[in-house]
């Protein structure tokens, strides 16, 4: 039981460094205001996972992974709002310039903690992550319920760390990032990055 607990655990860590819609929401928002609001950031992108756990345990998710129509809706409210942020950062990135010249850079728009909740609630690939693969790793000595909550519990807890450490790391080289020529680079690759992700999702089958 242990055993498998330990391999489960090992798969959700490298499935969690994995590159993703999250990392560029939280890299976007850690650059942009401080290290404070990319933990925000991370905070709501959690509390998201744990959603999905909830839903996953009760069944809903899996509903959501098997309607076609479900998982067109979500996923498209996902896209747009990936390509919202995407864009706005690019927006940012022109208005970046006017630090050059001595000007305060607006600060960006929103709640940390709701822009990482929203991000990850509007991604239906984790309905599909969670009920497609937690349960092959649901170690059996536990019933399905009570593994599934563990394993969503580890992933939550996983995600914390790796991307609050992620943040950490940026928080100590954000003086590299605060040189306008860098902000503005980082800015356009983030809002590429975020409309592509959105694109991603959009076109993305269950």
């Amino acid at each position: 039981m242990f055993v498998q607990l330990f391999a489960a655990t090992g798969v959700l860590a490298v499935l969690t460094m994995v590159p993703g819609p999250d990392m560029a929401v939280v890299t976007k928002r850690a650059i942009a205001s401080g290290w404070q609001d990319g933990l925000r950031t991370v905070g709501g992108i959690t509390a998201g996972l744990l959603i999905w756990g909830v839903l996953t345990v009760v069944g809903l998710a899996a509903v959501l992974a098997a309607s076609a129509t479900a998982y067109t809706v979500v996923k498209l409210a996902g896209a747009v709002y990936l390509g919202f942020l995407g864009v706005q950062t690019l927006l940012q990135s022109r208005r970046s310039r006017s630090v050059a010249s001595g000007v305060s850079a607006p600060s960006p728009s929103g709640n940390p903690w709701r822009t990482g909740l929203v991000s990850n609630v509007f991604n239906p690939k984790i309905a599909v992550f969670y009920t497609g693969l937690l349960p092959a790793l649901a170690p059996s000595g536990f019933s399905p319920h009570l593994g599934m909550t563990l394993l969503v519990l580890i992933h939550a807890a996983l995600t914390l760390v790796w991307l609050g450490s992620y943040v950490l790391v940026l928080a100590k080289a954000r003086a590299f990032f605060e040189k306008p020529a860098v902000r503005r680079t980082m800015d356009r690759i983030t809002g590429v990055v975020l409309i592509g992700f959105g694109v991603k999702v959009a076109t993305s089958q269950p």
